[in-house]
């Protein structure tokens, strides 16, 4: 059963950083295209920042110059980098894996709270 498990949130003041990792339980070159995407409460979820499986990365307009996805095939691990965080990054950060079969997959979330 393929997992993807989130960790790194957790609690920033703004201007600060943090890194999220998602762990992939099996071979990222499964992988045809991965992201992460984010929910704040009463919001829908929002794309962050994609990946394809040749590297091409995509953001959304709010994080571009700030976030960087990022992926270590040796360690089945893809990463967001967030730098000079804002308090409206606040959210449930998901990452998120499209096999080359056609199959999605979702991690269970890890809470991002960035204090003014």
């Amino acid at each position: 059963q393929v997992q993807l498990v989130e960790s790194g949130g957790g609690l920033v003041q703004a201007g600060g950083s943090l890194r999220l990792s998602c762990a992939h339980s099996g071979s990222m070159f499964r992988i045809n295209a991965m992201g992460w995407y984010r929910q704040a409460p009463g919001k829908q979820r929002d794309m962050v920042a994609t990946m394809t499986s040749g590297g091409s990365t995509n953001y959304a307009e709010s994080v571009k110059g700030r976030f960087t996805i990022s992926r270590d095939n040796a360690k089945n691990t893809m990463y967001l980098q967030m730098n000079s965080l804002k308090p409206e990054d606040t959210a449930v950060y998901y990452c998120y894996a499209h096999y080359f079969t056609g199959n999605d997959y979702w991690g269970q979330g890890t809470q991002v709270t960035v204090s003014s």
